[in-house]
Order: structure tokens, then C-alpha cells, then sequence
């Protein structure tokens, strides 16, 4: 049997295995889900997590999210300021940075680095494209986008167990990345409307145009983007072949490019 076999028997069995340093940043992650949390709860479960805590400000004082050129220093101003639904996309992405954060293997931190950066771009790409084209998708649009190649860092994340596991073949398969991607967001207790657009994202057919689901919305950026997964078979990169589409969409990126990439910035650490 091979390590990526052995991965998805104990998936299958419910035996997930996540690095002992990614617990509390998991903890604060489920409890930033209360749909009751007050800003000053929120201050404290950040505060919690030092990493999280750090990333926060630092985010909050970036371009991206500070267009006065004013400050902030302390955690409370910094979740006043970014919102409740962008804290939990940070507390998930740092989960899932925290996966792959201790690597023994150079060419593996390599490899989740490239994922890492596509990963980011996607989710600028994907909140970018539904504030053009579905504007109340736009934050669960960025959420989607961060988590839809989790089940990859969660493979990365078990290479010191199984350094064979990208011997051969650096890509996943079509069958692989649904049953270990679907346990990971399960695991993560990611909301069923963004599961199911990950799911979408996963289909060999491009995706609808204009888009009307978040599904469609996530599909199209991960197809878009220029920064191709290291685990994605190129030929999944289909876009709709209609001139006007393709006209369409380059307006978008011309017109949005700067905002686009500052907030992949924003993302990317």
C-alpha cells in the first residue's frame, strides 16, 4: 500500500493527525464561530493565540485594510478594524499554516510555501471577482479561497511520517483530494456553503459565467490565477472559451489589480 493509500485509510477512518503546535490556533478558530461573539470576546480568543494576535495588527496596519495611514497598535483596535468574519479567515489560515510549519524536509517547506502563495492569490482572486460580479459573496468568496487547497497542506503535514509521499508523483489525484480535502474542512468545522463550493472547485468543468454561486465564484479564480497549485494538474485550468468572457475578465483584473494584490500580500506570511 502506498503512503498516499495509508493517508486515505486512516481519513477514512476518521484519524486525522495535526501537529501538536497548531492546537490552540484550532481551539480559537472553533469558538471565533459563535454567531453571538461580541467584539471584546473576539479581542480575548485573539489575544490567546501570540501568532494570530501578531498577524492581526500586522494586517491591520497594511495597506490593504489601512487607507488613512492611521496605526493601530493594540488587538481590540485591530479587530474593530478588519471584523469578526476576516479574524476567523486569519485563525484558519494560521491553522493551516501552523500544518506545515516544522517540516524536517527543505524540499517540503518548498512545497508549502507554493501552495501558501497560491493559495493567497486565489482568495485575493476570488473576493476581488465577487465584489464585480456577486458582491454578497465577497467575504465567504476570500474564506473559500483560503481553505480550498487544505487538504494539500494537510498531506504536506504528514511527510515526516511518509517521506516517500510525494516520490512519484508531486500532483494529487481526482479521487484523493475530495476524501481528504472533505475531512480536513470537516475537521476544521468550515460552514457546508463553503464545502460545497470547494467541492465544485474540484469538477474537471469549467464553471459557469457570469457566476452565481460561490462555487462558480471559486473555480473561476483558482483557474485564473497565474500562480498554478504544485499539486494541480495543469490541465484543470479550463476557463470558459467565449472572447467576450475572456474580455470581461481582464477588465476586472485591470481595474483591480492593485487592491488584488495587496490584499494576497496581506494574506501571504
Amino acid at each position: 500500500m502506498s503512503s498516499l493509500d495509508q493517508i486515505i485509510a486512516e481519513v477514512g477512518r476518521g484519524e486525522l493527525s495535526f501537529p501538536t503546535h497548531a492546537d490552540v490556533a484550532f481551539r480559537v478558530r472553533l469558538a471565533l464561530d459563535d454567531p453571538d461573539l461580541h467584539l471584546s470576546q473576539a479581542t480575548h480568543l485573539v489575544e490567546a493565540e501570540p501568532l494570530l494576535a501578531a498577524r492581526v495588527v500586522a494586517v491591520a496596519n497594511s495597506v490593504a485594510f489601512n487607507r488613512s495611514g492611521q496605526q493601530v497598535s493594540d488587538v481590540r483596535s485591530a479587530v474593530s478594524r478588519l471584523g469578526i468574519s476576516f479574524i476567523r479567515t486569519l485563525a484558519t489560515a494560521l491553522v493551516m499554516r501552523q500544518m506545515t510549519g516544522r517540516l524536517q524536509s527543505p524540499a517540503c517547506r518548498s512545497l508549502s510555501e507554493r501552495l501558501w502563495e497560491h493559495t493567497a492569490h486565489v482568495a485575493a482572486l476570488a473576493n476581488v471577482l465577487a465584489k464585480r460580479l456577486v458582491r454578497p459573496l465577497a467575504d465567504m468568496a476570500l474564506f473559500a479561497g483560503m481553505v480550498h487547497e487544505v487538504g494539500g497542506f494537510y498531506l504536506i503535514s504528514r511527510t515526516d511520517a511518509y517521506p516517500d509521499l510525494f516520490a512519484e508523483n508531486g500532483t494529487l489525484t481526482p479521487q484523493a483530494e475530495p476524501l481528504i480535502g472533505q475531512a480536513v474542512l470537516k475537521a476544521l468545522a468550515v460552514p457546508e456553503e463553503v464545502v460545497n463550493a470547494v467541492e465544485v472547485h474540484w469538477l474537471p468543468q469549467a464553471p459557469d459565467f457570469p457566476p452565481t454561486s460561490l462555487g462558480d465564484l471559486l473555480s473561476l479564480a483558482n483557474r485564473l490565477t497565474p500562480i498554478l497549485s504544485p499539486l494541480q494538474n495543469p490541465e484543470l485550468q479550463v476557463l470558459p472559451d467565449d472572447p467576450e468572457v475572456a474580455s470581461l475578465l481582464t477588465e476586472i483584473l485591470d481595474e483591480s489589480g492593485e487592491e488584488m494584490g495587496e490584499l494576497a500580500y496581506a494574506l501571504r506570511y
